[in-house]
């Protein structure tokens, strides 16, 4: 059988505490438990166990660095691009907002936690408008202009799921769309 999603991450942060309220006061995750040294928080409408760990550096003061061997960034999906908006206002609010990117099949915010660990919350473009967006897509990555998006698909619409991978790997390898 082959992977299906990801289950959870685990971090490595210079204070737990301070994580732990970023990543519950910025993006909505709450406290399930912990362990000194440790906690354990879960993602809003999951069910499960953990989405993400954050664990006490042993070496608080190495501070992270992009562009080195190992993790660039994660990747949280919301449904709605009404959560993308609140998610968004919550990151400008906390100095953590990096950028914003249209990347035509989804629609994607960045951050940084106080550490400086970079993630991404992405909106996925409903299936029946992926072939119209590659069609329209001028450019790999472009601004985001979320009120655009609103417009154009509405803030409580569901995005994804991705059940045709083939127009995208089509797009790919450079083929005709139908």
């Amino acid at each position: 059988m082959p992977l299906q999603r990801l289950n959870h991450a685990v971090l490595f942060v210079s204070d737990v505490e301070r994580s732990a309220a970023f990543y519950g006061e910025v993006l909505g995750f709450r406290r399930i438990g912990g362990m000194p040294g440790a906690v354990f928080l879960q993602a809003e409408g999951s069910a499960n166990d953990h989405d993400l760990g954050l664990f006490q550096s042993p070496e608080p003061a190495t501070a992270h660095r992009t562009g080195r061997v190992g993790l660039y960034h994660l990747a949280w999906e919301v449904d709605t691009l009404r959560e993308m908006g609140r998610i968004r206002d919550a990151l400008q609010a906390a100095g953590a907002l990096t950028g914003a990117s249209d990347h035509a099949c989804t629609k994607a915010l960045y951050g940084a936690d106080p550490d400086g660990i970079e993630f991404e919350v992405t909106w996925l473009v409903p299936d029946s408008a992926v072939e119209q967006e590659l069609r329209d897509m001028t450019a790999p990555s472009s601004p985001l202009d979320l009120a655009a998006q609103i417009a154009r698909y509405g803030a409580d619409t569901t995005g994804g799921p991705r059940t045709d991978f083939g127009i995208w790997q089509r797009y790919l390898a450079g083929q005709q769309l139908n």
